[in-house]
């Protein structure tokens, strides 16, 4: 089969831009470009610098976009279907609900369409009832006209079916085994003791339950412990000053802004536990990273987190402050051993592998190709 063109949609841009979607984007297309793919990004213009043309055998398309919630992905969406019917590639691939309300008016430009669903984002908090209808409508358009649909995990796999009638194919995140860094910069930038620090990576949205986590932390009450918050804090809305204020008035609650590379590297490679609190989620990269550094992880029970199948005493009820706390203390005086933590990135190894999802995921173009 020739090289296949694939234009991408939905993604803001990447390398080093905050965001689940983003980091599946960054791992998976020069996997694919190293399959043979020709992969052109349409990122969107308030995170790609204008210089930026070309990364990792990658081609950027640098569009505008407005950088407002609720109006960038609609008006970037619409802008990019017109852009890739110009360019004309083999495959659209759309990513996320959202951009996928424009999949009709790909289909009907003669463009073949995979659409990855990263999750049923109109159940996040930050949506008001008309964002919400457009979600709902985004996932019924780009599940029933898309060519092929691709979900990152059997709830979705299941959500999919049942509200739209639509199989699809299920290929997860995936994580790339870091290696465990010994340099301490970033901990004795923010003051902190090896494993003897909580740490939550995640972008400030109300969806991922920062305050239940501080609330937690405060309880527990453990006595040399920091609580270490990772994410943007550049653009802080009403959500991110309430985290702030709390940090604020705690000096062991630490916010240290967007953070990747060798940085986020070392704050994981030295963190005692990681907590994802979260309301909502697809299948959470953070957790999976959280886990390929054999971190004593602790998440609330919703599907997508039981999906990771940790034991059952590392979950709690969503929004159960005392059960979290109870869980703090219980696990901050049996942080993993050595043993335990290669144990533990091996599983991930094993069960999470992006080169698996780029093979998988080519798979896919071939039957939208052929079928």
């Amino acid at each position: 089969m020739e090289e296949m063109k694939i234009m991408v949609l939905g993604v803001r841009g990447f390398p080093n831009v905050q965001g689940g979607v983003e980091t599946h984007a960054e791992h998976l297309y020069p996997l694919l470009a190293e399959l043979g793919c020709e992969i052109h990004l349409i990122a969107r213009s308030p995170y790609t610098p204008a210089d930026h043309r070309r990364w990792k055998g990658i081609f950027i398309h640098r569009l505008w976009s407005p950088k407002a919630s609720g109006l960038e992905a609609f008006l970037h969406s619409f802008i990019g279907v017109l852009y890739a019917a110009w360019h004309r590639p083999d495959i659209l691939h759309i990513h996320a609900i959202g951009p996928a309300l424009m999949t009709p008016l790909a289909r009907i430009l003669g463009i073949r369409v995979v659409v990855t669903h990263h999750g049923p984002d109109y159940e996040r908090e930050k949506w008001g009832p008309f964002a919400r209808f457009i979600l709902r409508m985004g996932e019924q358009a780009g599940m029933r006209f898309s060519s092929r649909r691709i979900v990152i995990s059997k709830v979705i796999k299941d959500l999919v079916q049942q509200r739209c009638g639509r199989d699809s194919t299920i290929i997860p995140n995936g994580v790339t085994l870091p290696k465990i860094l010994t340099s301490r910069n970033m901990l004795k930038r923010y003051d902190l003791t090896p494993q003897r620090y909580v740490l939550l990576v995640s972008r400030f949205v109300p969806e991922k339950r920062h305050l239940d986590l501080i609330a937690a932390f405060e309880r527990a009450r453990l006595d040399g412990w920091k609580l270490v918050l990772v994410g943007d804090t550049s653009h802080p809305d009403r959500y991110t000053h309430s985290i702030l204020s709390a940090a604020e008035s705690n000096r062991d609650v630490i916010t240290t802004g967007f953070q990747s590379g060798h940085n986020l590297q070392e704050l994981y490679s030295h963190a005692g536990i990681f907590v994802l609190p979260s309301s909502h989620e697809g299948l959470p990269i953070a957790l999976l990273e959280a886990l390929s550094y054999g971190l004593t992880t602790l998440a609330s029970d919703i599907p997508p987190h039981l999906e990771v199948a940790l034991p059952s005493t590392h979950y709690y009820p969503l929004g159960d402050t005392e059960a979290l706390s109870y869980l703090l203390r219980q696990f901050s005086g049996s942080i993993n051993s050595a043993e335990t933590r290669a144990a533990l990135r091996q599983w991930v190894k094993e069960r999470y592998n992006w080169n698996s999802v780029a093979r998988r995921t080519l798979d896919v173009y071939r039957k939208c190709l052929t079928g």
